[in-house]
């Protein structure tokens, strides 16, 4: 795959695909660290006399964070201290004309990827590059740059329909997450730990499943929605208001499927001992094996309970490799933050080679100055696609391109 210091940007008109999409808030981004993940790449470009073209999405159509670039053009801006033009266009004629005329050294951000049709479906490499997005574009770039890693786990024009049509190379951000994930992933290092939480039921069970038949994982630790799918599996019951609400999520139906992963691994795979619920208005910790249990029906589960995290930290602080995904509970009140903090903090702790992903997990850490992780990943789908033993489109992508140019650019 080519790397960015394989090539000359000197003069050159460079489309770097890098993913902005970022929470918002009245028409504001109210976290920048996308865009920090990008700067070392945009800074070599422009200290390597390019013209940068950026593509981003934002949000998806109808949603509350879909919007304009015009917000994204500003923080970039700020972060770079210098101007950088918003493009009120895609690949139109008068996107195409400014980008005709932009100087080395200057840097414009393109409208939102997704306001085109053909950016919002999946559709294979060859369809991609078939499209007015690509075939416009290409006409004025030279190189494309792609640093998006949250997205690679999509098949999209502006991602891999590049692919043969100009050389594709991975930037700075997509290498150290390669890097990363290909080193915990084919680590012969041992014990393994995989922290699997959140809401991402079936990508965690795809994990879990992989990992395990493979023999990269010599234990699951589990957390959030992943764990009660698990603990029911395990015949334990949750209660109604906790069944009902797993019902209304759609994700219920994954307790067969977690029963096999548990007949084939069962002792490898450690579910909660004991949970937190909201109790009259304070945080009040259930053992899972109490009478107490029965208040499961009556109130929902909002974390994994102290016992647990203490169980977990000593599996964590001896391990040598830990992937995590997702937190373990209800992180964003505080009372209920108490797992995901303490597992994080023991990842942290932990002399491990550390990989954690996902846009909560990555929300708890900064928001709880959790330092000492290995490697944050910036994206979640495409970190959980990657362990879960399946292709990225994006990967595939690059090494497409790499077999088309390499002669030409070795």
């Amino acid at each position: 795959m080519f790397r960015l210091e394989q090539f000359d940007y000197s003069n050159k008109t460079v489309f770097l695909r890098a993913d902005l999409n970022s929470p918002m808030k009245e028409g504001k981004i109210i976290s920048d660290a996308r865009f920090r993940a990008v700067l070392p790449t945009i800074k070599y470009l422009l200290e390597h006399g390019a013209k940068v073209v950026i593509g981003t999405h934002q949000g998806k159509p109808y949603s509350e964070d879909y919007a304009t670039t015009e917000e994204h053009a500003r923080v970039l801006s700020e972060l770079l201290d210098m101007h950088v033009e918003y493009i009120e266009d895609i690949f139109g004629k008068y996107a195409r004309e400014k980008i005709k005329s932009m100087k080395p050294g200057e840097v414009a951000i393109l409208e939102n990827l997704r306001f085109s049709a053909e950016e919002v479906k999946n559709k294979p490499i060859e369809e991609c590059e078939k499209t007015f997005f690509v075939k416009k574009l290409s006409q004025v770039i030279d190189l494309v740059v792609n640093d998006a890693f949250a997205a690679a786990h999509r098949s999209q024009p502006s991602l891999v329909g590049f692919a043969r049509v100009k050389p594709m190379i991975m930037g700075f951000l997509m290498e150290r997450e390669i890097d990363s994930l290909t080193r915990a992933y084919y680590s012969k290092e041992r014990p393994r730990i995989y922290v699997l939480g959140g809401a991402k039921v079936d990508d965690s069970l795809r994990v879990a499943e992989n990992v395990l038949k493979k023999g990269k994982a010599d234990m699951i630790l589990t957390g959030g929605l992943v764990a009660n799918i698990f603990v029911l599996a395990k015949g334990f019951d949750l209660g109604r208001k906790n069944v009902e609400f797993l019902e209304r999520k759609g994700i219920l139906k994954y307790v067969d499927w977690a029963e096999k992963i548990l007949d084939e691994f069962y002792p490898y795979v450690r579910t909660p001992v004991d949970f937190a619920i909201d109790y009259k208005g304070e945080r009040l910790e259930v053992d899972l094996l109490s009478d107490e249990r029965r208040l499961f029906d009556e109130y929902q589960i909002l974390d994994i309970g102290s016992r647990t995290v203490q169980k977990y930290r000593e599996v964590l602080m001896n391990a040598k490799v830990i992937v995590a995904n997702g937190p373990m509970g209800v992180f964003e009140r505080e009372e209920f933050a108490v797992g995901t903090v303490g597992v994080f903090k023991a990842i942290a702790e932990s002399p491990a080679f550390s990989v954690v992903g996902g846009g909560h997990s990555i929300a708890s850490i900064h928001k709880y100055g959790i330092e000492g992780i290995s490697h944050i990943s910036t994206g979640g789908g495409a970190m959980l696609t990657f362990f879960a033993g399946e292709k990225l489109p994006v990967l595939e992508a690059f090494k497409i391109s790499y077999d088309k140019f390499s002669s030409q650019f070795s």
